[in-house]
Parts: C-alpha cells; structure tokens; sequence
C-alpha cells in the first residue's frame, strides 16, 4: 500500500521566515551526510551552484559505510522510515529512485523488526494494523489488540498534528507557535491529545502488557529521554517505526547516500570528497571563503554547515550554552558464520533484544551521572537475511555481516576510560547474548569496528554521542538550536543537532529546511506522478 503523511502536502506556514540576505548564486555544503545531501539537492533544484565538501573518502556522513577485509557494511544507521522523503529530495533536480545510477531499489521490511524478550516471548511488529493486532493478540491476548488499536490510532493523530508545523518547517522564534495562525491550530491539537504530558504514562494508559508498551516507548532513546520523561509528541517517533513502516535500500542504508550523492553531481553539482575544511574566512557577518586542509579556497554566497554540534565552534558559529547531550551507543560492526547465525533463536533483519530491566536501564544511560547497563536491551541487525547478496563466501564457508547497538552513556555523564574497556564491554555483552541463547556469538563474531563514546568524540560529536543533543523540552521543536544562527547573515545549519532533531527522516528534512532558509521556497517543486509511482514499496519476501 502507498505510504500516506497526513496533512504534509497541505498549503501550511504561509507566514515568512528569515532567508539569506543578498546574493546566494554560489552555495558550499559542508558535509556529506543525508543533510547535507539534502540540503545540496533542493539548492540546485533551485537554480544555484553548489560545492559539496566531505571529509570522507565516501559520503553519508553518519549513514556511511565501513570497509572491512572483503565487505562492507553500514556504519551507523540501519532502520529507514519515511523513505518518501529521500524520494523528495531526489525529485528535486528530476530524479527518482529508478532512474538513479544504479536505480535506487527500497523495501518494506515486513515484520518490521522482532522483539525478544526477557521472559522467552518474542513479537513481531508489524506496519499492517491487521496484522499486528493479531500478532498482539497471539502473545498478549485479544484484549490488548484492542488497545493497541486505540493506541495506534492516538499515534497517528499525534503525528499528524505535528508533522507539518513541528518537524517540516521553519521557526524563527518560539512565538511563531502562537502568532502563526497554522502552527497555533497544531498546538492546540497537540495539547488536545496530551502531547506535552509524558510518553511513558500515556502509553500505559492505553495497554496494560508492560512488554507490548515497551514497543512503543523505547523510541524515546531516539530523542535522549526515558519515557517517564519524554514528551508526548515523540509518539510521533513509535508511530513512524511501528505504523507507518520500516524499509530496507538493496545494498544497505549506504546505497542511499549514495544515490543521493550520484544525483547531485549528475545535476551539475560538484561534490569533493576527501576534502577537510579547516576554516572559514569572514566579512563582517558574512561568510565568504571556505578554506581546506589542501590549501584550496571555495568562495561561497551563502554556506551551509552540517557539521556536528561539538565541533560546530571551529567554524565561526557559537554552540548554545548549556546543551545536555542524548545518550551515546557501543557499536561493534563485523562477520558471524552463517550457519552459526542460523541457530541463534530469533531470524530477523532487526532484532530488540530486551533484558528484563527497563525503568533502570533508562535511568542507568540516560541519567546525569550514567553507568553501563546492568542488564542490557541491545539491538541486533542482520541485513544479508534481507538481501542475501551481502553474504560473504570464504574458504571457510558463507558469512554474513553483523551489527550489536548497545546504548550507553556519553562521556559527560560518564566520562569512562573507552579505549581501555571497550573490548573488555563488549567481550561481555556477547556473552550475555550466548546466555539467551545466541550459541556461538561470543567465539564466532568476528569484530572488524568497533565504536565507543570515544570514537564519536574523536569525530567531533558532542559529548562522545552520535545522537547530539537530547530532546529536553529546552531542546526541542522552535526551542532547539536555531539552523539561522543570529550571528550571522548568510550561515546556515543542518543535521541533527538543528531542526527537527535525531533520525534519518529528520536529517534529510533539515537538509531541506536549511535549504529554504537560502532559497526562501518553502514548497520545493517535485514530479509527482514520479513521486507517488516510487513509494509504493514491495514487501521483502
């Protein structure tokens, strides 16, 4: 079935917003991650020439890849959620995923993802609202389907109350909530539903299986809260991944950068890779020249920025004062033999595996003074099951490439020795996994990379967190980090450490965002007949 946003093709925001002043023929980008990607799109879409400078000999920033001795596999995000918006983005300068080199080739993922939990239960989520009430209604009875239901439905008008004035759109200033007639009516919706109570409580008000509510409250890691905590309106976030779908790039997340990156410059932009700015030469309060490790200058109009906030200061723009960073994550990236994989008791691309724990292990990653989780919730991904062309044959037998996330916290919560205990963490995580039965995991799992809270430091992320800041109320929709930072005229900002936050869908509408901030076009043009004919995704068989 065709995936439909409420209300995001409606006439909305029609007040204007701040835009760069003066000439923006000639634009540079720094960073190629899916804001940047985005950002670089809509701009030549819109007539200018854009220079899109990336660090990285590849692009997708925090949706890249890591080389291993004879694969490669995703290095950060792996669940994909509104992938209309990549089609969007695409469809500004005449692209669709079909007619990119090579065609760009998207999945539903039905189930979604598999959860595991401390009690033996497993439970499959499903996009379908049939099918997944009768997948509650096996494990956790007809009842509960029926509140699930009810809850799916609150979600859904959730998130269609805040979609297209909180997340796809500009804000100037908090008081745009009230004196833009449009966002003021989102409001009012969203203080209808309770959307400023908390996530957690909400959620149990509507179903009583404490293993079913986690489903749809550990999303609220995504935004660097506990669910006791989290606001409401972050039901958004579950009902993205549990209503509205997940989906999988043939190739891997990094197939979509990719195919990002291959329409731009076929479009006439110009993207360099390998490319390291060190500096940005000012006049007055306009940026004019970009220069690089090379020794090379791009002189620019209007440039837009996508690095992280914890290294966002070398660039000539201030860092908010007295941001609190989300949680961080221990990431191991490598190979498991397949037959090994095959025994382990749940098959699936995604896997959460939930520890018996749940208020403490939130309070454990996501609390001021953090500690590592005593009984870890972890997830699992396995994308070769999902495309089976990522499987490795070796002497030895087939392999397929293998991801552990385990959430932690970030190093001003914790600020633990990770070079030094790293290995020894993640030695135990796998073997908990071999005492829930994954046989072989902690013998077998072959580590080619692993990421700590230190390794993201070391990128320049915030607090040692790829998630940068949390989603505090202070943190969140108009009160978060403005992407038209006040100090200057033609400096704008994109990515997740900006408007509207943390997540691959979020990124690449900040990239649009930020875009519109230089082109003052707050409705991108976009073929829609190609738009509509490339979003009805098949199911993975």
């Amino acid at each position: 079935m065709p995936i439909v946003t409420p209300d995001r093709d409606r006439q909305r925001n029609s007040h204007s917003v701040k835009t760069v002043a003066g000439p923006t023929d000639r634009v540079v980008v720094v960073g190629a991650g899916l804001a940047g990607l985005s950002a670089a799109l809509y701009l030549t879409g819109a007539g200018r020439k854009v220079t899109l400078l990336e660090r990285a000999d590849h692009p997708g920033g925090r949706v890249g890849r890591y080389q291993g001795p004879d694969y490669e596999i995703d290095s950060g995000a792996t669940v994909l959620t509104l992938p209309e918006l990549i089609t969007d983005a695409l469809a500004a300068v005449g692209r669709t995923p079909q007619t990119c080199k090579p065609a760009l080739r998207i999945h539903r993922l039905a189930p979604s993802y598999h959860a595991k939990f401390a009690d033996g239960a497993t439970l499959r989520v499903f996009a379908d609202p049939d099918a997944m009430a009768e997948e509650v209604a096996l494990v956790c009875g007809p009842a509960e389907a029926r509140r699930y239901r009810r809850l799916r439905d609150w979600l859904a008008r959730i998130y269609a109350a805040e979609f297209a004035d909180f997340m796809d759109t500009n804000f100037d200033s908090p008081l745009d909530m009230l004196r833009v007639p449009e966002k003021r009516r989102a409001l009012a919706a969203l203080v209808r539903l309770g959307g400023f109570g908390r996530l957690g409580p909400k959620v149990d008000r509507f179903l009583t299986d404490p293993r079913l509510a986690r489903l749809f409250t550990f999303q609220a890691l995504y935004a660097g809260m506990p669910p006791a905590q989290a606001l409401a309106v972050y039901g958004a976030i579950p009902h993205m991944d549990t209503s509205l779908g997940v989906y999988y790039p043939e190739g891997g997340m990094r197939a979509i950068a990719a195919a990002m990156a291959e329409s731009f410059t076929a479009a006439g932009g110009t993207l360099e890779l390998g490319t390291e700015v060190t500096g940005v030469d000012y006049a007055g309060r306009r940026a004019e020249r970009v220069r690089t490790a090379d020794g090379r200058a791009f002189d620019c109009d209007a440039l837009v920025l996508t690095v992280d906030l914890g290294s966002i200061d070398r660039y000539g723009v201030r860092r908010r004062r007295g941001l609190r960073a989300a949680p961080s994550a221990v990431v191991a990236h490598g190979t498991v033999p397949a037959e090994i994989a095959r025994t382990w008791p749940v098959q699936a691309h995604h896997t959460i595996e939930f520890g018996a724990a749940w208020d403490q292990t939130f309070a454990e990653i996501a609390g001021r003074r953090g500690r590592l989780m005593s009984d870890p919730s972890l997830l699992l991904t396995r994308p070769a099951l999902t495309d089976p062309g990522l499987y490795i044959s070796r002497a030895d037998g087939q392999h397929e490439p293998f991801s552990l996330l385990a959430p932690c916290p970030n190093l001003d919560a914790a600020p633990l020795d990770w070079p030094r205990i790293g290995p020894a963490y993640l030695r135990e995580l796998l073997d908990e996994l071999e005492r829930r039965g994954y046989d072989g995991i902690a013998t077998q799992f072959t580590v080619d990379h692993l990421d700590t809270p230190q390794t993201w430091r070391d990128q320049g992320m915030l607090a040692g967190t790829p998630f940068s800041a949390a989603h505090l109320f202070r943190q969140t929709g108009p009160f978060r980090s403005r992407n038209f930072p006040r100090t200057s005229d033609n400096v704008v900002i994109a990515g997740c450490g900006t408007t509207p936050g943390v997540g691959v869908p979020t990124a690449v509408l900040s990239g649009k965002l930020a875009a519109t901030r230089i082109t003052g076009d707050t409705h991108p043009a976009r073929d829609e007949t190609a738009r509509t004919s490339e979003i009805v995704f098949p199911a993975t068989p």
